[in-house]
């Protein structure tokens, strides 16, 4: 009988690119590794008291409530938007041709950037990021991995090969086998 999936959680905000390598690592090893990934979308300004990706992650917050199935595409288009393309994300538009461009209906995006500003959005956001912070975070991504009733928290996006250790799984490194030549 296969074991049930281990809980891991990823706090990360997309104006860190090292959050963005321990997202698509994370995401490509969530099968491999039989690990229930729960994608935190957090404020590093909040951690780390000056950031430009507030709307951005209240959007990735209204996404993560109404459409959580979109979570994953939506955060890989404004990573790729800042840090691969060198194009905005934190005007509205820039943000709605990211959701566009994920797959969002441009109706679907509109009421996603709408509920931004609600107090739903903000307190939830607030809530993930003082979450991260209470597991010690000092900057982002944090990985927090749930394993014999011990919460674990690494720091960074280079702790996958510890990370594999705890999980009691193989490090394949970032691209591992069974996903090669797809990302």
């Amino acid at each position: 009988m296969a074991s049930l999936p281990r809980k891991l959680e990823l706090f990360y905000d997309v104006l860190s690119p090292y959050s963005w390598l321990g997202f698509e690592v994370l995401c490509r090893y969530q099968h491999i590794w039989n690990i229930d990934l729960h994608l935190c979308p957090s404020l590093i300004g909040g951690i780390m008291k000056n950031s430009g990706s507030l709307t951005a992650m209240r959007f990735l917050t209204a996404v993560k409530q109404e459409n959580p199935e979109m979570l994953e595409r939506v955060s890989r288009e404004l990573w790729m938007r800042v840090w691969s393309r060198d194009e905005d994300i934190t005007e509205p538009q820039s943000i709605l041709a990211a959701a566009e461009k994920a797959g969002l209906s441009k109706e679907q995006a509109k009421s996603l950037l709408e509920k931004c500003s609600t107090d739903k959005v903000k307190s939830s956001l607030r809530e993930t990021t003082e979450a991260a912070c209470n597991y010690g975070a000092f900057g982002l991504p944090i990985t927090v991995v749930h394993v014999d009733n011990k919460s674990h928290m690494l720091f960074g996006s280079d702790r996958m090969e510890l990370l594999a250790h705890l999980l009691g799984e193989q490090w394949q490194g970032p691209v591992p086998s069974p996903v090669k030549g797809k990302l």
